[in-house]
Formats: C-alpha cells, structure tokens, sequence
C-alpha cells in the first residue's frame, strides 16, 4: 500500500507541476511577483498531496526569515525546497545548472532569479554564483537560499560543508539563516517511498554577519547537524542502522 500510495503522489505532482505549470505561465511571464505566486500555490497543492494521499505532514518552525539574507539550509529531499519556497517571502536558490533544462522547473527557477552552478569548476563558478546572484538582487532583493553541502544527503551521512556559503555570506556581508530539517526521514534522495509522518522545516538562530569564515562555516555546520539530528531522532529515525551499514 506505501509503495501504491507513493507512485500515485508521484503522479500527481508531476502531472501537476507539467500542466499548472504551462497554463500558469503567461502570469509568470508577465511579472516576477507571479511566478512566486504560481509557485507558492503550487507548493501548497503538493502539501495537499502529500497529507492525503501519503499521510505525511509539513511543519515549520522557528522565525520565518525576512529581508535580504542568505538562507543556509540542510537538503535531504525536492520536499525542502518545496517548503523552502512556500515560506519565504522571496527566495532564489543555489541551484546546479542541469536544473535549468529541467521542463517547468528551469523556467521557473529562472524567472525568480536563482543563480545555476557548474559543479566542479570550483574558483570560476563561484565567481559566477556571486555575480549572478548580485544582479539578481539588484533587480529583486529576497532571501538568497543556498545548500551548504551542495546535494542531498541521505539521513545519518556525514557530508562536508562546502565554501560557497560562506563566500556568499562575506561577499554580501548578509546575515545568516541556518535551517534544519528531517524531511529525508520521509521522503529521501532516489527513494520511491513517501512515508507518512510530519516533515519539519525548523529555523535556528540567526548568524550574524562579519564573523570570519571559518568560525561561520563550524558555527552553521554545528547548529544545522546538530537540529537536523534532533528533528530526525524525534521522527524515529535510527542513527544505530546507519552506523552498522
């Protein structure tokens, strides 16, 4: 029955995201403010979904943050961004650039004035990350949302941090918004599976800017591990079996 219920939610938001999304567009190209509004309500038909079909809930914690500030958030799951993008007023992500020939999405993303990274080209592409999402700001300030890990990652593994939040974080000389969540307890990476439960999104004290890098990167990774941890330890999520594995 899980794996019925989760290919039929599959259907759904897919097929939804294709069509809403076409219809949907001569609003988005018509105004920046209404391809957040398609995308907003698109999120909360998927939220919908989700609890319908999948008996699976989405809660946010914490101050929403507002103005322009650099959101560095775990990433376990497509559910977080969704979240991501229903709760803030004006997000633009950090996306890798093979999104933007994804169908609906690229146009989408684009259109809000999310920034695509090259993986791989290190040096050069953060320098492109940085320009492209200045001009981005320029045009249409919000909050800059970023995935300090760069990918998702499965509940329980040890990831890195990578630089590119903190280059963003001096550059712009923003504050910091960290986030934890424990969405791959329900719905993780390459899994068929949407299980039923409460996805939280949870946003932690605010860093604020000026610190040097290296004390921002062990504060972010220390506050966002260590909640995304108690988030999935309270969604019943066994740390032991990824240990043993």
């Amino acid at each position: 029955m899980l794996r019925f219920r989760s290919l039929l939610f599959d259907f759904l938001m897919y097929g939804t995201m294709l069509v809403y999304g076409i219809l949907m567009s001569p609003l988005a190209l018509w105004s920046v403010d209404g391809a957040y509004w398609v995308m907003k309500r698109y999120c909360r038909i998927v939220f919908w979904y989700l609890k319908v079909v999948c008996n699976l809930r989405v809660e946010i914690r914490g101050p929403v943050p507002s103005g322009n500030v650099v959101v560095c958030s775990k990433h376990m799951s497509f559910l977080d961004i969704l979240m991501l993008m229903e709760v803030l007023p004006r997000a633009k992500f950090i996306m890798k650039r093979q999104l933007v020939f994804a169908p609906v999405v690229g146009f989408y993303a684009l259109r809000i004035g999310s920034a695509p990274v090259t993986r791989g080209k290190k040096g050069g592409a953060l320098i492109k990350m940085v320009s492209q999402m200045q001009e981005s700001q320029k045009k249409d300030a919000g909050q800059t949302v970023i995935f300090p890990q760069g990918t998702r990652v499965l509940p329980g593994v040890s990831r890195p941090y990578k630089v590119g939040a903190a280059v963003l974080y001096e550059r712009f000389g923003q504050d910091c918004a960290p986030a934890a969540t424990n969405t791959g307890v329900f719905w993780s990476r390459r899994s068929p599976y949407r299980k039923p439960g409460v996805a939280i999104l949870e946003f932690l004290p605010i860093i604020k800017s000026g610190k040097p890098v290296k004390e921002f990167i062990a504060e972010l990774e220390a506050l966002v591990e260590t909640n995304s941890n108690r988030l999935m330890a309270e969604a019943g999520f066994d740390f032991d079996a990824v240990e043993k594995t």
